[in-house]
């Protein structure tokens, strides 16, 4: 490269070992480079080299310096390439995985750097998609990232949501937006699993619906016939409209959200299970309590919470949290009954959230065996050096 096209530089500090990312790691913190005023004037969204403290090149990254994860690996090379020219060739490969798995239109198209689009979320909701873009990176290629969905997909829409800590943490802001296109008026129908659910992909969480679970639920739906099941955390009826499909003879939905459990309910009409589902609006915990001392007993209880660890600083009081959630929740279940525990808390790793489930059951008086170890389905691969991508737990105890 000439003189003008070279990068500027950040480098590793001198005991900061370079191991780490020559086998794949994709970010860098702050603590783990040389933070010299140079450095430190460095705009974000700069395209850098990244050195060993030997002033060796390791890889092409972008800078945040308002990020803890001061650097995020675009490449590992050193050849120069385009925004466009990537984010094109990044998006097309996950598109040709994904048609290679799935027949539907429905599922997470990039999963991050899991898809080498660093912070970059995308699903697929047939002819829209909704982009997270929780990276300045991501951010700063949205205009790329839209071209491309265009170029391949002819999409009638393409919907920005700024809603995600994530941003937050990246210095970003919270402002949603349609970039392309227009935006569907009414929540759209999803088929999954043999059900139908509804997502509205303007005002609902997240991206409009929890592709995540899909495998978790399909395995729900196998063990569900004949059986009553209590859905805490329903949002949409993600778990109750599986298990309907698999033959429950009824489905109690529980969520703080009324417009999730409308659409909940609109999904069980639609799939013609309107009958069996019931509803209830209420906070998690207050609703097992309510159901507890009420001496409700279900053949199958799923709890699907929000993340109780979203960091590392919170992990010592989300593990308590899905203790005391295993504790309650397990005084609901029938005799050789099924309770499902879900954690979608990154910090929590699967033996920690394990732990603290399996103490909560034992603390309830009841004798457990794991019969079902669930993960995110394949349109959420996980990036093999970031632990951060691999984030669903999903234990099935039968009691």
């Amino acid at each position: 490269m000439s003189g003008e096209d070279k990068h500027s530089i950040i480098r590793l500090k001198p005991k900061v070992s370079p191991d780490k990312i020559l086998a794949g790691f994709p970010w860098v913190y702050d603590n783990e480079l040389v933070l010299d005023r140079r450095t430190k004037q460095l705009t974000s969204g700069k395209i850098v080299e990244l050195q060993d403290s030997a002033r060796n090149f390791l890889a092409t990254a972008v800078v945040n310096p308002k990020s803890k994860i001061f650097a995020r690996v675009i490449t590992k090379t050193a050849n120069k390439i385009g925004g466009s020219e990537l984010v094109f060739k990044r998006i097309s490969a996950a598109k040709a995985l994904r048609e290679g798995i799935f027949t539907d239109p429905y599922y997470r198209l990039i999963n991050s750097e899991a898809d080498q689009m660093p912070g970059t979320i995308i699903d697929r909701f047939g002819d829209f998609f909704v982009v997270q873009p929780n990276s300045v990176w991501a951010e700063n290629n949205l205009d790329n990232i839209t071209d491309a969905l265009v170029e391949l997909f002819n999409p009638e829409g393409i919907i920005k949501n700024a809603n995600s800590r994530a941003r937050t943490l990246e210095g970003l802001d919270d402002c949603s937006l349609l970039i392309h296109g227009s935006v569907p008026t009414t929540p759209l129908q999803v088929p999954m699993n043999g059900a139908i659910y509804m997502a509205d992909l303007n005002y609902g969480q997240k991206t409009g619906l929890f592709y995540d679970q899909r495998l978790n639920q399909a395995f729900l739906s196998s063990i569900s016939k004949n059986k009553t099941v209590l859905d805490v955390f329903s949002h949409v009826g993600g778990f109750a409209l599986a298990a309907l499909v698999g033959g429950a003879v009824e489905a109690t939905a529980v969520d703080a959200s009324q417009s999730a459990l409308e659409l909940a309910e609109q999904g069980a009409e639609v799939s013609g299970f309107k009958s069996a589902l019931s509803t209830i609006k209420d906070d998690g915990f207050n609703a097992l309590k309510c159901l507890r001392n009420e001496g409700k007993k279900f053949d199958i209880v799923i709890c699907d919470p929000p993340a109780f660890a979203p960091s590392r600083q919170a992990l010592s009081s989300g593990l308590r949290a899905y203790e005391r959630l295993a504790r309650i929740s397990a005084g609901l279940v029938e005799e050789g009954g099924i309770l499902v525990l879900c954690s979608c808390s990154h910090a929590a790793s699967l033996s920690k959230f394990r732990e603290s489930c399996i103490r909560g059951i034992n603390s309830a008086g009841r004798r457990s065996s794991i019969i079902f170890t669930g993960f995110a389905g394949p349109d959420h691969p996980v990036h093999p050096m970031l632990s951060e991508n691999g984030y669903l737990k999903s234990l099935f105890f039968s009691l």
